[in-house]
């Protein structure tokens, strides 16, 4: 591909290319570059890749693209943003394939993962399109699936994966777009034809720093789409909304105002029910999937199914036949005992307090709260997040979770912290696997053990190692075992 038609679209400040050089391939790791490559020197947050410019040269880079002039005689092209660049750059190499689909974004701190299964299910049943999923657990195309790091991939390898699935015939992609992804310019060059908005609650103010500038990134997205789905229930949807350029589709379970409305909402130990009402149409919905964040789930997913111009009663039926998503409130088999283990994604305060209440809900014991905190994150949440399951679970195990570079004793240390006068009874076990064991050993008839924060991940990750740890696992030796 030409240099030229590689830089369509970008403000180029100063270059000494030929534009008319034939590029073949786009490496923004200099371990990765090869002969004849464009490589790109993304100034990051941990390193600058300014400084591989002369390791990306040796293996062959015929030209830099940068936001800085490298020494010596290597021809480059230099802009404001490489990571802008980066986005720009990626989506004209592989021929801009997100422009031939139809884009769905999700953002939000809570339910972007189930919102996602959800839609690709009900575009599914009710067009019969073939659907890319991308996310936190897994991307798929199809039924294909494809093992992911991050829930939105680097822009280049975002743009591969589009490219992947319009070359499978995927006509529609739903994704969760977090708040990284829309900061660091992952999601540039992605015309949205649907964006929806699930919940903020406090999460990842290790890099946004404060709530306001948490909620100017997720409000990003709705500069970028054509219609906005909008929790018109969380008390951030108002500054999500100020500044957006698109149609807005309002959803809501309590304010009539709201242009999709819940009525005569029935919640279930294994399931909800409801009445949704748009317009002067109603129609009854129903989601094997318990608790109350379920409804707002399937709000966002009947709003973004009517955006795209599917009738209601079509959306309805096909959540009707809807599963549950591994990893949230999933049930872990126990046959022969008389308690039950659940597994959730609950590692934020918002979340955690959403399935406790659930669980509350139905369980006619104990509710047994397992958890801990991620290191290297928020640490702002710690002591919240305490505070919640000592009030609302019957019995708390705090442990660790994904300690990452940090002490875990420290972080349960921050944990306790906010346990001071809690309503019920805690323990501290510090080894994860040892905690989920002394829960079902002190469980008795009708409790409920929820093992919160992992949810669908198979690991513990310590110093940068991912050690293997899945918890059902965990839960089924226990029971083959004893121990």
């Amino acid at each position: 591909m030409k240099l030229s038609v590689l830089l369509e679209g970008l403000e180029v400040l100063k270059t000494t290319a030929d534009p008319e050089q034939e590029i073949t391939g786009v490496s923004y790791d200099s371990r990765a570059t090869a002969p004849g490559d464009l490589f790109v020197a993304i100034t990051g947050y941990e390193t600058d890749g300014h400084r591989y410019i002369p390791a990306a040269v040796q293996k062959g880079a015929s030209v830099v693209l940068c936001e800085r002039a490298p020494e010596g005689d290597t021809p480059y092209v230099q802009v404001l943003s490489t990571r802008q660049a980066l986005a720009a750059v990626s989506a004209n190499w592989f021929g801009r394939p997100a422009d031939h689909m139809t884009m769905i974004g999700v953002t939000g701190t809570n339910g972007k993962t189930t919102i996602t299964y959800l839609l690709k299910t009900v575009l599914e049943k009710t067009l019969g399109a073939k659907v890319g999923l991308i996310g936190t657990i897994q991307n798929m195309i199809g039924s294909e699936v494809i093992e992911t790091a991050r829930t939105t991939p680097e822009s280049y390898e975002l743009q591969k994966l589009f490219r992947q699935m319009y070359d499978a015939g995927c006509t529609h992609v739903v994704m969760e777009v977090s708040s990284h992804a829309l900061v660091l310019h992952r999601a540039d060059e992605i015309g949205f034809s649907v964006g929806i908005f699930t919940n903020l609650t406090e999460d990842h103010l290790d890099f946004h720093k404060t709530m306001e500038a948490y909620c100017q990134a997720k409000a990003m997205l709705f500069t970028r789409c054509q219609t906005g789905v909008i929790n018109l229930d969380d008390s951030w949807a108002g500054r999500i909304t100020k500044g957006a350029t698109c149609r807005l589709l309002t959803y809501s379970a309590s304010k009539n105002s709201a242009d999709l409305v819940a009525k005569n909402i029935r919640l279930h130990p294994n399931r909800i029910e409801m009445e949704v009402v748009t317009g002067n149409e109603i129609s009854r919905a129903e989601l094997g999937i318990p608790g109350g964040f379920t409804v707002y789930n399937a709000l966002a997913v009947i709003g973004a199914g009517l955006a795209l111009g599917v009738p209601l009663a079509r959306i309805t039926a096909a959540l009707r036949e809807a599963k549950g998503v591994k990893g949230r409130v999933e049930v872990v088999p126990t046959p022969g005992k008389d308690y039950t283990v659940l597994i959730d994604y609950s590692h934020t305060p918002d979340s955690l307090k959403n399935v406790l209440e659930t669980v509350r809900g139905f369980c006619r014991g104990r509710v047994i709260a397992v958890f801990g905190c991620g290191g290297d994150r928020d640490p702002f949440k710690r002591p919240v997040m305490g505070k919640i399951a000592g009030d609302m679970a019957d019995l708390s195990v705090v442990t660790s979770d994904n300690p990452r570079t940090e002490d875990p004793n420290a972080i349960i240390a921050q944990i306790v912290g906010g346990m001071a006068d809690v309503r019920h009874k805690y323990v501290v076990i510090e080894n994860r696997v040892e905690a989920i064991r002394w829960a079902m050993d002190h469980a008795k008839k009708d409790d409920v053990i929820v093992l919160c924060g992992k949810g669908h991940e198979t690991y513990q990750e310590i110093n940068h190692v991912k050690h293997h740890l899945d918890e059902r696992e965990v839960v089924a030796e226990y029971l083959e075992t004893g121990k």
